[in-house]
């Protein structure tokens, strides 16, 4: 399987383990990497039966949102990332021992050195609608309920024309 990672994250395609179908067939991304993962799938002389997305980066398509994020990032990068990785932890992580995904856990697979202006502005204008070209590659989307980071009830919208959509219940970015 070829895996993406999403932004800042170097490794972490453990977190996604339960879902991934671990095929040499098998193109895989989570968050920013979904979108290289469909890239990579467009362009691809390599069969690709199936793309799977882990929380891929939909964001609603408002300008000022996007113009603001990129101007708080560079503005303050260290307190922007402080309040993404906030943001990108299952929200239960607190209440449940047995949550896989621990503050500590996020950390270790997070680089503060890949993160950057070009990126941030790569996955908030991704262009998600080129997954129309698409040609016989079954799509799998994942998308937790309590994600803090993307426009759930738009991507689901979105998503749901192209391929089969799990709703993950209390989960957060990172699934």
């Amino acid at each position: 399987m070829k895996f993406f990672d999403g932004f800042g994250f170097s490794g972490g395609k453990e977190f996604f383990t339960q879902y991934l179908e671990d095929d040499f067939l098998v193109v895989g991304g989570f968050s920013m990497g979904a979108c290289r993962a469909l890239e990579y799938t467009l362009n691809s002389q390599k069969r690709v039966d199936k793309l799977q997305l882990f929380s891929p980066s939909f964001f609603k398509s408002d300008e000022k949102f996007k113009k603001l994020q990129l101007l708080y990032f560079k503005k303050d990068k260290k307190n922007y990332i402080n309040n993404f990785l906030e943001n990108i932890k299952n929200p239960k992580s607190e209440r449940y021992e047995n949550n896989l995904i621990r503050n500590e856990d996020i950390k270790k697979y997070f680089d503060l050195k890949l993160c950057n202006y070009e990126s941030l502005k790569y996955l908030l204008y991704f262009d998600w609608n080129q997954i129309k070209e698409l040609k016989d590659v079954k799509v799998e989307i994942f998308i937790g309920s309590e994600d803090k980071i993307i426009a759930v009830n738009e991507a689901i919208e979105f998503f749901r024309q192209y391929g089969e959509v799990y709703y993950l219940k209390d989960k957060g970015h990172i699934l």
